[in-house]
């Protein structure tokens, strides 16, 4: 360790202005003072590392999460009410994709 001449003088300085009995005990405050700010710093350094690594965490499970896109050249099944007109089948048979409309009902049966 190379104390130089700067060092001397502080410490000569201190000597006088503090004298011998008190410089003990400041130089355990300062110790003490350090020590706490030594601490509390490697706290703060560890709580930022450790927001830092859970934000890296959360990107890459974003990134490796596979999203499932809907399949391609799908329709969606449109929904028939019992209420629809008769000329109403064609035109969701066209909506729906189909090039022919469905079965109308038996003979039997009416629209409405």
């Amino acid at each position: 360790m190379n104390i130089g001449p700067e060092m001397v003088f502080l410490l000569v300085l201190a000597f006088l202005l503090f004298g011998p009995k008190r410089l003990p005990e400041i130089g355990r405050k300062l110790g003490r003072a350090l020590a706490e700010f030594k601490r509390a710093s490697n706290d703060l350094r560890g709580q930022l590392e450790n927001e830092m690594r859970q934000l890296e965490t959360e990107e890459r499970e974003k990134k490796t999460a596979p999203s499932t896109p809907p399949p391609a050249n799908t329709v969606a099944a449109l929904p028939q009410t019992a209420s629809a007109p008769s000329g109403a089948s064609s035109d969701v048979a066209a909506a729906a994709g189909l090039s022919e409309p469905p079965a109308s009902p038996g003979p039997g049966v009416e629209g409405a």
